[in-house]
């Protein structure tokens, strides 16, 4: 599925489900009005009743007294905020005060009253029912298109999937449901605790002190709560391979790397964000992610998937075969260097059977050792027929030196990851959109954050062989803090639906 027809997708895919929201708020509004016609149809035999107890009430005739407050108390319960409903009011207010001339001169046209207020309730059921069914067409209409568009998504990736599935390791079917709804428990306690101790920090000075400190203290404690439970339930929810390939439809971004790379990869930069939680291969995932779905081959034995690329396992003595047929269905390859002869048979194999401009290379950080490197670049130069000149270059990411792409000759160009410079940002509306956003206390006063320098690179690397992704390094900043995010829109869904269950209540009469 070419990009433009994946933009499209989602775009109808959102659209149906805003559309479909807005249909079933009209129609428990329409089924709402239909309840009130049907409670305020008997208001002509009501308002007759009333009448006539006012008049047996007037001539003395007291048993009548209990006919006026039924029939007051039931166009309260049942009767629209009308002159019909004022009028009983009304009279009944006069009877009371033992003004009966007035009250009789109040309820003298009350039957055309209700007539006129039910005339008010039907046109007001007509219109609720018209545009309920205005919006439910086109969300029938928009469904069809959907879900054939979720499905041809999903065909353009089956082969893939079927190859990943074989290696997927068995999990219980409730495993990923269950934790997956734990996960949102941490989610909106996350950002609740955020929304709460920002508004105690922020406006504390306009309400009681005592107010203020259960805000900041309740919002702390929240934060804290979401972050145990986010850490325990994040990694056991996570998607495999095969799901998170079924789940996006793309041809995927295979990354490949040394194993002894994951414990550095899964290190957070406390500095990157107000809540840290995500680690730098997620940011890295979320940047590639606007390429393809990021997929790798996991570690043995590991007890849980680390969080990142999504996780697939091979057999130690038959792992070959399955990555070079991964090589050929991946739309991008990224390998970061490191030791282990299987990794540079990976290297070998993608300079024999890709295309250059499929091969990206990271090489390793300011956290490894002089030595190393230097072996690495020599390494690395004799697979390609131009040096790489990888030990001249030196970053300063603690991660990733550099990120090294090939012309049609393979011909290496060297990049360095590190900071940008101030004067160097791009200008614009997204960047001052950013800075409003940071001085809101929205995003940490840390924008860039070490991964968005890398991100950063690898799309200027990309770019130089004719791969533009606009947004790659902004999504590595946002995968940053995708934890508050998730959180706010689950809180904003949350409210959405209440709300809705609070309307459907009412229409059953529970509410």
């Amino acid at each position: 599925m070419s990009a433009r027809l994946r933009a499209f997708a989602r775009l109808i895919t959102v659209v149906t489900i805003v559309t479909a929201y807005v249909a079933l708020h009209l129609a428990i509004t329409a089924g709402t009005d239909l309840r009130a016609c049907d409670r305020f149809g008997d208001a002509p035999a009501r308002a007759a009743a009333f009448t006539a107890a006012l008049d047996r009430y007037a001539a003395g005739e007291a048993a009548a007294r209990a006919g006026i407050r039924a029939g007051d108390t039931w166009f309260k319960e049942n009767a629209p905020s009308g002159a019909s409903r004022s009028a009983v009011s009304a009279a009944t207010g006069d009877v009371e005060k033992g003004r009966f001339p007035r009250a009789g001169a109040r309820v003298a046209g009350l039957a055309a009253e209700v007539r006129r207020d039910q005339a008010r309730l039907d046109r007001k059921l007509g219109s609720s029912r018209a545009a309920a069914l205005y919006w439910a067409v086109p969300a029938a209409l928009l469904l069809g298109p959907a879900l054939w568009l979720r499905r041809r998504r999903r065909s353009d990736a089956a082969e893939i999937i079927k190859v990943v599935s074989r290696f997927a390791p068995p999990r219980p079917w409730w495993r990923r449901p269950v934790f997956l709804l734990a996960s949102g428990v941490g989610y909106v306690l996350l950002a609740g605790g955020t929304i709460a101790a920002g508004t105690a920090q922020r406006r504390g000075y306009t309400m009681p002190p005592m107010t203020m400190m259960g805000l900041l203290v309740g919002g702390l404690a929240a934060v804290g709560a979401g972050i145990l439970v986010l850490r325990y339930t994040r990694p056991r929810q996570a998607r495999g391979a095969a799901r998170a390939l079924l789940a996006d439809g793309r041809q995927p971004v295979l990354y490949l790397r040394s194993f002894t790379d994951d414990d550095i990869a899964a290190q957070v930069d406390d500095s990157s964000a107000f809540v840290s939680l995500h680690s730098r291969e997620e940011q890295l995932t979320g940047a590639l992610g606007a390429v393809g779905p990021v997929i790798t081959v996991g570690r043995p034995g590991e007890p849980l998937p680390r969080l990142g690329a999504a996780r697939f396992y091979l057999p130690l003595d038959d792992w070959q075969p399955t990555v070079l047929r991964l090589m050929e269905l991946s739309q991008l390859i990224v390998l970061r260097l490191g030791p282990g002869d299987g990794l540079w048979w990976e290297v070998q194999q993608a300079r024999a059977t890709q295309p250059a401009r499929k091969l990206v290379l990271l090489t390793p950080g300011a956290l490894s050792r002089q030595d190393e490197r230097l072996e690495l670049a020599e390494r690395l130069d004799a697979h390609l027929p131009t040096p790489s000149r990888l030990a001249e270059v030196t970053g300063g990411d603690p991660w990733t030196g550099a990120v090294i792409t090939f012309d049609p000759e393979w011909t290496p160009r060297v990049r360095p990851v590190g900071p940008v410079l101030r004067a160097e940002l791009p200008r614009g509306a997204l960047v001052r959109r950013a800075a409003r956003a940071v001085k809101a206390g929205f995003v940490s006063t840390t924008m860039f954050t070490p991964t968005h320098h890398l991100a950063r690179v690898i799309k200027e690397a990309l770019a130089g062989v004719g791969v533009r992704r606009r947004t790659m390094a902004w999504r590595a900043t946002f995968a940053a803090q995708a934890a508050v995010w998730k959180g706010f829109a689950l809180v904003t869904v949350l409210a959405l639906l209440l709300w809705l269950a609070g309307r459907a209540l009412q229409l059953f009469g529970l509410g």
